[in-house]
């Protein structure tokens, strides 16, 4: 199994602004490249609360992490509840920075039982395998074509989403569609039916991502956490947000632009009537985007996104 690159780390690093014996919490731990950074920048004393909803990613990353004995604690648990978690357990912590990376890792591409990638076996999609609710494979074999059609537009922006859709009702009233593999196939059909040329990134890439961000609530999760995260923050701390997909990176920008103006009324309104106050300021106007050389040594970067905040 290759080891999973830590995206954009020295931007992170240097974004975070980490100071001796700050306290941080890295919000998906996934491989703990991230967090292994971040301890060491903090050392002697500082510590990095550590946050995954998988499993394997909290083996993976106790294993990476162990060297940091207790300055390294790893929770279990989803970053949308990142709030609780601190007052219920750690009322008396201050927090210095923190990072959401929402991208996956490559444990998680690599284990065939996940689904999330083309060449799986089975695909289930889910962050938490023990969660409740449907996984991929139950959704593509029975959803409605129009329900299908509205989550891969919704949260894909894919342009053939009725096309797929369609082709997936057809083919499901035949067979099941029991793999990932078999699912990407499907949609490479439809694809070369519409384009000559071959595209840059797999047919597949955005229907799979619609299916993932939908099955986890992402969306959700993500604007609850933002104003959650500026709120456990101490004056001066800092928040990164590291995205790979363009819906993602709106909701983002769009908290933040909202959480660093003084007023967030409708421009027609004659006067302020929100009484909302700046909370942050905002480090880089300009996304931070990965260099050519992380690209060429890292493909799966080549999407990233990173932006920066500062606690009021």
């Amino acid at each position: 199994m290759k080891n999973h690159i830590p995206v954009l780390l020295d931007e992170v690093i240097k974004g975070l602004n980490l100071k001796e014996n700050y306290n941080v919490i890295d919000a998906t731990l996934g491989g703990g490249g991230h967090s292994e950074k971040i301890l060491e920048k903090i050392s002697p004393n500082g510590i990095l609360i550590g946050v995954d909803l998988d499993d394997n990613a909290i083996k993976l990353a106790r294993n990476k992490l162990n060297k940091f004995e207790s300055r390294a604690i790893l929770i279990k648990e989803n970053y949308k509840n990142l709030k609780k978690i601190i007052h219920e357990q750690y009322p008396n912590i201050q927090i210095h920075g923190v990072l959401l990376d929402l991208g996956l890792s490559l444990y998680q591409l690599q284990d065939t039982n996940r689904g999330f990638s083309f060449l799986n076996d089975k695909f289930s999609m889910k962050f938490d395998e023990n969660s409740d609710g449907e996984d991929a494979q139950e959704i593509i074999n029975s959803y409605a074509q129009e329900k299908l059609e509205k989550i891969f537009k919704e949260f894909g922006e894919e342009k053939l989403s009725s096309q797929i859709a369609k082709e997936i009702v057809n083919h499901r009233n035949n067979s099941t569609i029991k793999t990932s593999k078999e699912l990407a196939e499907i949609i490479e059909r439809v694809y070369k039916k519409f384009y000559r040329q071959k595209s840059k990134i797999h047919p597949a890439t955005k229907v799979f991502q619609a299916l993932r961000i939908y099955i986890n609530k992402e969306f959700d999760n993500i604007k609850s956490f933002l104003r959650d995260a500026i709120d456990i923050l101490e004056t001066g701390g800092r928040l990164t947000v590291i995205t790979f997909h363009s819906l993602e990176d709106r909701i983002v920008k769009q908290i933040f632009k909202d959480e660093a103006c003084d007023c967030i009324c409708p421009k027609n309104f004659p006067k302020c009537v929100c009484d909302h106050r700046a909370r942050i300021k905002i480090i880089n106007n300009k996304v931070i985007i990965p260099s050519e050389k992380e690209i060429r040594e890292n493909a799966a970067s080549r999407s990233a996104k990173l932006r920066i905040i500062e606690k009021l």
